[in-house]
């Protein structure tokens, strides 16, 4: 059985981390290589690394800092943020990403999926997902949470599962920023239409958030504002789930 993962993210815009409430009222948190290098040292299981700007500034992402990363961070990193070609993913992967993650460009264009996970593996293939709740349902948004589609969750899940999606970065955008808790409602719905990980995003504000994620089934946790605001520490989460009886992943 894998262990479930803790996954720092880091959401970067013009190579400076940042993060707010509901993608809105962005603060400065770091550089993002130091802060990748810093959380792969005290025990993070992988890196997501995420411009969310590039896609609404039609930017290319810079390479030169994810290489500078790869070299001091020994986990793996997925990277993503205003991917619009292969060619762009084959940068990525060759400046040190092990996984590509795509939002916008898949829902544009879904075929996308089945190519990248045709020429490198369906694994390097993360479609990171933005949804609200919208009434009854939830509602799949792209361009940073800034544009609504036609897709309401469940549809887009299957039917990027479908194209070839190795995992989905699922992101509550309800909750993000909040630290109110993750939308447990929302992964549960999410984790029983696929088999694909689902990594949950969006709320984690304290340890019972985590676990109760846990105990909920989730295996991958991913945190952004309780650990660049300096709330709790890679560390500290890991020993304080094993200490109520949670898997974690060992050694720090």
């Amino acid at each position: 059985m894998l262990l479930p993962r803790i996954i720092p993210c880091l959401d970067v815009r013009h190579g400076r981390v940042v993060k707010g409430v509901r993608f809105l009222d962005l603060k400065d948190s770091g550089d993002p290589v130091e802060l990748a290098a810093y959380y792969a040292a005290s025990g993070a299981d992988e890196v997501v690394w995420l411009d969310i700007v590039a896609t609404v500034e039609e930017l290319e992402l810079a390479t030169d800092l994810i290489a500078q990363a790869r070299r001091r961070v020994d986990i793996p990193m997925t990277i993503g943020g205003g991917i619009r070609s292969l060619r762009q993913v084959e940068a990525l992967l060759e400046a040190g990403a092990d996984k590509v993650s795509i939002n916008t460009y898949a829902i544009q264009n879904p075929q996308v999926i089945g190519q990248v996970a045709a020429r490198w593996g369906s694994q390097c293939m993360v479609v990171a997902v933005d949804a609200r709740r919208e009434g009854d349902h939830f509602q799949v948004y792209t361009h940073g949470g800034r544009q609504r589609t036609d897709w309401e969750l469940g549809a887009w899940l299957k039917a990027a599962e479908s194209e070839g999606a190795g995992e989905f970065l699922l992101t509550s955008m309800d909750r993000d920023g909040t630290q109110a808790g993750y939308d447990l409602p929302m992964l549960r719905f999410a984790r029983g239409l696929v088999h694909r990980p689902v990594i949950a995003s969006g709320g984690a504000g304290s340890i019972d958030d985590l676990a109760e994620a846990l105990r909920d089934g989730q295996d991958a946790l991913l945190l952004a504002s309780i650990l660049h605001q300096g709330t709790l520490t890679i560390p500290a989460i890991k020993a304080e789930l094993a200490q109520r009886g949670l898997p974690v992943r060992w050694p720090l």
